[in-house]
């Protein structure tokens, strides 16, 4: 059931929102894309502030939304930005822990407004950095003053609420977010379906007669590539043998190229791709090897294609994916190999996890229904300062 925001008070301007970005993940700009136009959809006055390029990529003033150019973290001056545009904002939504840290110090130095009070700031941590070392703790450390300045924290997975608790959090609840269905290629209004279009872009890769295998994701360590690469091994003894196709671009491209080469494996980085739901579409399975991830897009967009998918059991993918994925343990490169020699070698299994896979995808929240949990909080936070 919709959730519509109680109309304001007679006279009374409609509620104002400030959504905060800050390198903009995938994940998180489709996430604020979609919450801008359902918000203003219900009446919402919808501030989204953000690197300049994103609104290019994402369109958030199409959504209805006013969009505010703010420096990326690395620049100072992206706080006095902030500041001004959330000077009249009821409440202020950030979006990452960057993001979040910028709109508390934002905060922090505005004056409040002598009726309205201190702005509410509502946190929502879609995933996590990945450091270590001294770096680790310095995450840590902001984590912590994140959490305390929030007054509601939101994490996408049930682990980033616990984490969010551990840092001291007073408010931490799960809010799973709902992702955008992927775009595809336009098409004239006239124009047929391509039904060859799978095997044009298999043609593309150089896997027409052969197994594709498909990860999408920077090239990261996190990403865990190299226990792909290792499990890619045990793949050339098959015949044939499956193409593993990396799409994604990352500070570890050129190290992983030169293992590819030097170990002659059957794989393929193709680098970052606009037509990731047309790789998806030619894909025999989908590979999840990452370290860590909370609600991650590949699995969403593999689940709803009905393209199987192995992943690793770590963060929020087992709750994500429940028994609809092969899932194995990360770094475990054997475990990693033979679920993918199982399942690509047995058609009934395919079918199957296809099956599961868009039955539980099914079960995920609408983007209506994400966006009824976010105004409900909003309306507890805002409404007490508005009467």
């Amino acid at each position: 059931m919709t959730h519509v925001s109680s109309p304001p008070p007679q006279g009374r301007p409609p509620l104002h929102t400030v959504q905060v970005l800050g390198g903009g993940s995938a994940g998180s700009s489709a996430h604020v894309r979609s919450l801008a136009a359902g918000l203003v959809a219900r009446g919402v006055r919808v501030t989204v502030c953000a690197p300049a390029e994103l609104d290019g990529m994402y369109d958030f003033t199409a959504a209805g939304a006013e969009f505010v150019p703010v420096p990326r973290r690395s620049d100072p001056v992206s706080v006095v930005a902030l500041r001004a545009a959330c000077a009249d904002a009821d409440l202020v939504h950030a979006h990452g822990l960057h993001a979040a840290l910028r709109s508390a110090l934002a905060l922090r130095g505005r004056r409040p407004a002598p009726v309205l009070g201190r702005t509410p700031l509502v946190v929502t941590w879609h995933t996590r950095a990945h450091a270590e070392g001294a770096r680790a703790r310095v995450q840590r450390l902001l984590e912590r003053r994140v959490a305390r300045s929030s007054a509601v924290l939101l994490g996408t997975s049930s682990d980033l609420v616990d984490r969010a608790r551990d840092s001291g959090a007073r408010d931490a609840r799960l809010a799973p977010v709902a992702l955008p269905a992927p775009r595809r290629a336009e098409r004239l209004p006239d124009d047929e379906p391509d039904d060859d279009a799978p095997l044009k872009t298999r043609a593309e890769l150089g896997a027409v007669d052969r197994p594709l295998l498909l990860a999408v994701g920077s090239l990261d360590r996190y990403r865990g590539y190299d226990t792909l690469l290792d499990a890619a091994h045990a793949w050339c003894a098959l015949d044939p043998a499956p193409l593993v196709v990396i799409a994604g671009e990352g500070p570890e491209r050129a190290r992983l190229q030169r293992r590819i080469d030097a170990e002659s494996l059957p794989v393929r980085l193709v680098g970052r791709r606009a037509d990731v739901p047309e790789l998806l579409a030619a894909a025999d399975v989908a590979l999840l090897p990452s370290r860590w991830e909370s609600r991650s897009v590949l699995a969403h967009e593999a689940l709803h294609a009905g393209v199987p998918l192995v992943a690793t059991a770590v963060g929020g993918l087992p709750e994500l994916v429940g028994d609809a994925a092969e899932l194995v343990p990360y770094g475990d490169a054997p475990a990693l190999a033979e679920a993918v020699t199982r399942l690509i070698t047995d058609p009934d299994r395919q079918d199957r996890l296809r099956a599961a896979g868009l039955a539980q995808a099914a079960t995920w929240p609408t983007e209506d229904d994400t966006v009824a949990q976010i105004l409900s909080v909003y309306d507890e936070l805002a409404d007490p300062l508005r009467r």
